[in-house]
């Protein structure tokens, strides 16, 4: 049985995007240990696989159950669109450890032998010392498996969230959600969501938060319990060329009239994207990519939008024209 969530206007008025680091972080541990989520990602765990080799990552993996609750303490809400790890970690490293532990003993009941095992009583035993040695080991698995990759990450993330956020100012919040994935469906103010297991809320004004993710390809993933907004992560747009390798796609013609820089920034921005990310995904410097950014928006074949911490840039017609051989 679907999942139901009943609007009201107000909560119509609070729907967001946000995009959060410590999630990534989370379901990059999760897909480590999950092999039917390694089909996009084949590149990028060959690359791990020395380096998550050396975390015990068992503790962590002992709280994602595969079907059931995961702890509140340990995956607090998104804080919103431009949140760094540090400003998330930070809710973690707070917690309360009673109620950690009473959401760690829920979580832990649902995965099998996980409650009786000597780590899973070693955890609930001192729940202390548990939330410090969880914090400071998801702050690891942040600077081995996400952090290096991060400006990458990021980049289609914040591309996600403005290509969404163009599509819900052109067609409303009923017209957006199915595109956004199958599973979710719009009617009369109620959005249906195909997962496992049953929950019916009225949202009540708290409104929604949708966040794309990578890791997390190709769950939907609900949180509608306090102390979230309610929330649903769905899979990023693009993730298929994610970890794909730079090549050389430039049309010559395009070469000739625009330059090879130019032309190769034009050609790359599929999706929109900022400075930082084009330079790593290009292999140039960020100074000659952001000349090249400039020239472009100034003959008109680019704009420009502010999202969180940095500048988007994505094509105009008369750019998508000219990238795809159409002008």
């Amino acid at each position: 049985m679907p999942s139901l969530l009943h609007f009201g206007e107000d909560d119509l008025l609070n729907c967001r995007f946000a995009v959060s680091p410590l999630w990534e972080t989370q379901e990059a541990v999760r897909t480590l240990n999950r092999p039917a989520r390694h089909g996009y990602h084949a590149h990028w765990l060959r690359r791990m696989r020395a380096a998550a080799a050396g975390l015990d990552l068992t503790p962590l993996w002992l709280l994602m159950p595969q079907r059931g609750y995961s702890p509140d303490w340990l995956g607090p809400p998104p804080l919103g669109p431009a949140a760094s790890f540090e400003e998330e970690i930070a809710a973690i490293r707070a917690a309360d450890p009673e109620v950690a532990r009473e959401e760690s003993a829920r979580s832990l009941a649902d995965t099998p032998g996980a409650l009786a095992s000597a780590r899973g009583r070693a955890l609930l035993a001192d729940p202390a010392r548990m939330v410090r040695e969880l914090t400071g080991l998801l702050e690891q698995a942040w600077h081995t498996l996400v952090e290096p990759d991060w400006p990458r990450l990021r980049a289609l993330l914040e591309a996600d969230v403005a290509f969404h956020s163009r599509r819900l100012a052109e067609v409303g919040l009923g017209g957006l959600l199915p595109e956004i994935d199958r599973r979710f469906g719009w009617r009369s103010h109620t959005l249906t969501v195909e997962v496992a297991g049953r929950h019916e809320r009225h949202l009540a004004g708290q409104g929604l938060v949708l966040m794309p993710s990578v890791f997390s390809w190709p769950d939907v993933i609900s949180g509608f319990e306090p102390p979230w907004q309610p929330t649903l992560v769905y899979p990023a747009r693009g993730i298929g060329g994610l970890w794909a390798e730079p090549t050389d796609r430039t049309p010559d013609v395009l070469v000739r009239l625009l330059g090879r820089g130019r032309a190769a920034v034009l050609t790359a921005l599929d999706e929109p994207a900022g400075t930082t990310a084009l330079a790593h995904r290009l292999r140039l410097a960020p100074s000659s990519v952001s000349a090249h950014l400039t020239a472009l928006r100034d003959a008109g074949l680019l704009v420009s939008r502010r999202y969180g911490h940095q500048v988007l840039y994505e094509r105009t017609p008369l750019g998508i024209a000219l990238a795809s051989g159409g002008g």
